[in-house]
């Protein structure tokens, strides 16, 4: 076994892990068909490549027409794009992978370019002045609708579909993407949530909604195959703006998510510099790692020394590596080996095609 804390296995629940170092969600916008099918020969060859990772989260995976908010993004609502993903999971686990999928509803961090005019939705209707990546370029966004009960109960059903999608698609799990300012973060943050129903106003109001959708999805997958994501610290980015009660709606949740036996809680440590920021927490892996006794994953500009040491510190379990894996599709070999890392072409991160995907070579290459 490596000295190493990240090439260490991990055994808990649902987790068999053969090292702790997790591939992260990353939006790569390559299913550039018509049906948003994930495909062998991209998204199968791309995930395959990287599946020496401990785990494999798969990029944002919409749950219906109404959750797209980006170009060329794969969904999992349609016979085709279980189909397609199909041969992905089977690509990652012949190679003795695991993998996830990460089930995604942007809400207002949308346009109508997606919707053939329709107006996104979201907790209120609240723009939340940033950009949409559309067929045409960068848009703004708009005023979202607000969505109304029967919007929420759909909605929650289609997180519910999702989650049976990607069972029969052969994933040994899911995550439920609560994070970075989409839906459910929407709902969370009183900036972007004016609700005066049962779905606003208190911290088990503004979380309602998450729960009633992770409630419905342990009806049609053991709850140890869901993972959730959050952004407790996430500040001036899609939307969201932190106030007295962000932080303290986090705490809430993680705490109330040791009633449930979860695959994981995934964090991420702040995008932006909020050490200026009030209310915001600074070292989100340290702060909430006493409130959960489940699986705790960290993520957000980690570095293998800096992997280590969160593990070795007790503060996390499992460390999610983004664009180290763009690039270094062994990346676990080279932390293995202590070899530099291959350099990411951030101008091909979004471009359909193989190029800047499944073409950059292992350090043995």
């Amino acid at each position: 076994m490596s000295n190493q804390y990240v090439l260490q296995p991990y055994k808990k629940n649902n987790l068999n892990l053969k090292n702790r170092v997790v591939m992260a969600p990353m939006t790569r916008s390559r299913a550039h068909n018509e049906g948003k099918v994930a495909t062998d020969g991209l998204q199968g060859l791309y995930y395959g490549q990287r599946a020496s990772a401990g785990l494999i989260i798969t990029e944002g995976s919409q749950v219906s027409e109404q959750a797209v908010g980006y170009i060329n993004t794969p969904g999992i609502h349609t016979d085709a794009q279980v189909e397609g993903w199909k041969k992905v999971t089977k690509r990652v686990h012949d190679k003795d992978g695991k993998i996830f999928i990460q089930l995604w509803h942007v809400g207002r961090i949308s346009h109508p370019d997606f919707h053939n005019g329709e107006l996104p939705v979201s907790a209120s209707a609240i723009n939340p002045n940033a950009k949409s990546f559309t067929p045409e370029g960068f848009k703004d966004t708009v005023t979202p609708r607000e969505m109304t009960i029967e919007d929420i109960k759909t909605t929650v059903n289609d997180f519910k579909n999702a989650a049976a999608n990607a069972m029969e698609a052969g994933f040994d799990g899911v995550e439920i993407h609560s994070s970075n300012g989409y839906l459910f973060q929407q709902f969370f943050n009183g900036c972007s949530n004016k609700r005066t129903d049962d779905y606003g106003g208190s911290i088990e109001n503004r979380t309602r909604f998450f729960f009633e959708v992770l409630d419905a999805m342990k009806d049609v997958i053991p709850q140890e195959k869901i993972g959730v994501r959050f952004n407790p610290s996430l500040n001036g980015l899609f939307g969201i703006t932190i106030d007295g009660e962000t932080i303290p709606t986090f705490e809430y949740i993680i705490k109330k998510l040791n009633d449930y036996n979860l695959a994981y809680v995934h964090l991420s440590e702040p995008f932006t510099d909020v050490s200026e920021v009030p209310f915001a927490v600074t070292e989100i892996a340290k702060h909430f790692r006493p409130l959960y006794k489940g699986t705790l994953m960290i993520n957000g500009g980690f570095d293998q020394d800096k992997g280590n040491k969160v593990i070795q510190e007790g503060y996390a379990d499992l460390v999610a590596y983004g664009k180290p894996f763009i690039s270094n599709p062994d990346l676990v070999a080279r932390f293995e080996q202590n070899l530099d890392l291959a350099a990411w072409d951030q101008e091909t991160f979004y471009t359909p095609g193989a190029k800047g995907y499944t073409d950059y070579p292992k350090a043995s290459e």
